[in-house]
């Protein structure tokens, strides 16, 4: 599918309507499956965040209380989430360390309430740790999110043991809960070298993956912005997103009120939900089929325009000047 494009400077001077122009090629989205759904870019999946930790970076997504993230987990359902993503440890440094007997303390009450009270929702763990994803495989977990670049090999093996899709992620080689300093890919760290090491890392981490048993179709990648990278990197891995597309996975971006969005415009955490719908928008019209959110509704609302926008999506009605 193709668009057509010009700054048309030439024909206003001729004043002429232009009848030549450049073609867009649209990226083609690789769908993604999960326990017999597929998603794709016509329908793409809005992934809801429960955070069991007292001390996640967005407040208004700690859930301390196991009463309140079940409900937080309704209201997210009903504003249009796919699946929700359950997780017991912050990703930055900042908070308290705690072990893997206690992260699961913290997340499988949880998945167990969501698995009684939604049988058939989607449900991803979030975690780095093999034995944490092991100790809730009864709840059937559908996707394993592994956001620290395979800190734990064996993690992978669980979610291929468990039938579940796992998570492809590009941290640069950072330890799990470590913030970056100092980072810089290549020599003279040019605009592109993050871009090439994004791709090559994905690229293996995937073909792993699928070695491991996962099915290919259920393997996501995610270029993780903001883990490993400066602003500057995730900025151009952000506009990098047609490329990431084409490596043949479907394509996970986790944008919500990061970093990258706050120092672009200098906001605090509460005030970037405008600058994560951009980079949303974006990341969707590039080749994104999967989204993680806080803001579930409004992300649900901004991908499906943008796949109307595409022509993927038709209209949900179609009134406006019709005959009837």
């Amino acid at each position: 599918m193709t668009i057509g494009v010009t700054d048309g400077t030439h024909n206003r001077q001729a004043g002429r309507v232009p009848t030549e122009v450049e073609p867009v090629t649209l990226v083609t989205s690789t769908p993604l499956t999960l326990r017999g759904r597929t998603f794709t870019a016509a329908n793409p999946a809005v992934m809801g965040i429960v955070n069991r930790t007292p001390d996640s970076f967005y407040a208004a997504a700690r859930y301390d209380d196991l009463a309140r993230a079940a409900e937080a987990v309704g209201q997210l359902v009903a504003d249009g989430a796919d699946l929700i993503d359950v997780g017991g440890v912050r990703a930055g440094q900042q908070g308290d360390w705690i072990d893997e007997n206690q992260e699961i303390e913290r997340v499988l009450p949880l998945l167990e309430l969501i698995r009684a009270n939604h049988p058939d929702l989607l449900l991803s763990l979030d975690t780095w740790r093999a034995p944490v994803a092991r100790a809730c495989a009864h709840v059937r977990i559908d996707l394993v999110n592994d956001t620290w670049q395979g800190a734990d090999p064996e993690l992978v093996h669980v979610a291929a043991e468990l039938g579940a899709g796992y998570v492809v992620s590009h941290t640069g080689g950072a330890a799990p809960r470590t913030d970056p300093h100092g980072v810089s890919y290549g020599q003279n760290d040019e605009p592109d070298d993050v871009v090439a090491d994004v791709l090559d890392t994905l690229r293996l981490g995937a073909e792993r993956a699928e070695r491991a048993g996962v099915n290919p179709t259920s393997v996501l990648i995610d270029p993780t912005l903001d883990f490993g990278k400066t602003t500057r990197h995730s900025l151009r891995v952000l506009r990098a997103t047609a490329q990431i597309s084409t490596l043949g996975y479907p394509v996970l971006q986790a944008l919500s009120r990061k970093d990258f969005v706050g120092e672009t415009l200098d906001l605090a955490v509460d005030d970037r939900l405008d600058g994560t719908l951009a980079a949303t928008a974006v990341a969707g019209w590039l080749g994104t089929v999967c989204f993680r959110a806080h803001d579930v509704r409004a992300t649900r609302r901004v991908v499906d325009m943008v796949a109307s926008i595409r022509g993927d999506r038709p209209p949900m009605v179609a009134r406006r000047g019709v005959r009837h």
